[in-house]
């Protein structure tokens, strides 16, 4: 095979990976922006508006961020009153994150956002789905290799 044909952007899956993410990021600014939401905030919204509470480690692991990323992002979360921080009651090293009443209150206002999306990508629920299971045992296989 000619290496040229290898070396092809069009061809490289971390190209069409990394353009398809940074149009996506696009169409969730304005939704986003109404919320007064960073996309990594509203990561951390989607965690915590499944459990409420959680340390930083659960947080950082969920979403693969490292702590010196969350860190700051949670204290300007905390200064808007989308969260609280306080240190666990059986280990002062463990902080826990738990979600505000003012916190909750974005969820149902959020709720339009995966529909938008879905309606944006201009594919079917089910087509979408499958991609997103393509995406995450992809990104599993990488991971691990």
């Amino acid at each position: 095979m000619d290496p040229k044909n290898l070396l092809k952007l069009d061809d490289h899956i971390c190209f069409s990976l990394y353009a398809c993410s940074r149009a996506i990021f696009r169409m969730y600014r304005p939704l986003l922006d109404d919320l007064e939401l960073t996309y990594p905030q509203y990561l951390v919204l989607l965690v915590l508006w499944d459990r409420q509470e959680c340390s930083i480690k659960e947080i950082s692991e969920t979403l693969t961020l490292d702590s010196g990323t969350l860190t700051p992002m949670l204290k300007r979360m905390e200064l808007a009153k989308l969260i609280v921080r306080k240190r666990s009651e059986t280990d002062e090293r463990i902080v826990i994150i738990q979600i505000t009443d003012s916190g909750m209150a974005l969820q149902e206002r959020a709720a339009c956002i995966p529909e938008a999306m879905l309606a944006s990508s201009g594919m079917e629920k089910e087509e979408f789905n499958a991609l997103n299971q393509a995406i995450k045992k992809l990104m599993s296989h990488v991971e691990n290799a």
